[in-house]
């Protein structure tokens, strides 16, 4: 039986903002945004290439905003990455080089917490 992870639920104080910010900034797609009554509104934004989403909105976790830190992106080359993040605007890390990859770090405008991850081979 497989167990797919393909939806992760990210607490923001302003939808719209972030909304903003994935679409336009960081380059996610936009799958759904549907306001299902006055509290609750489901935003569905999917990295490009990902087979798992991020769901924002209001009425969907009571978690604070902000306080989801160490959701992980895995690129080719975190060095291209870095380059289209910066060039959209976002504010991101250095690339910082471990044995374990190439890391660029940043933040939604919350402080919800990324990491863009190069693998490196090992060996």
């Amino acid at each position: 039986m497989d167990f797919k992870l393909e939806l992760v639920a990210v607490p923001v104080s302003d939808v719209d903002r972030a909304k903003a910010f994935y679409t336009e900034k960081a380059g996610f797609n936009l799958d759904h945004d549907h306001r299902v009554s006055d509290e609750i509104r489901f935003v569905q934004l999917t990295p490009p290439g990902s087979a798992c989403s991020i769901a924002i909105g209001k009425g969907i976790v009571e978690t604070a905003p902000g306080s989801v830190q160490g959701l992980q992106l895995v690129v080719k080359d975190a060095d291209a990455a870095h380059a289209e993040l910066a060039g959209r605007g976002v504010e991101v890390s250095k690339v910082q080089e471990f044995p374990w990859g190439r890391f660029v770090y940043f933040q939604d405008p919350d402080g919800n917490g990324w990491a863009v991850q190069e693998i490196v081979p090992q060996g």
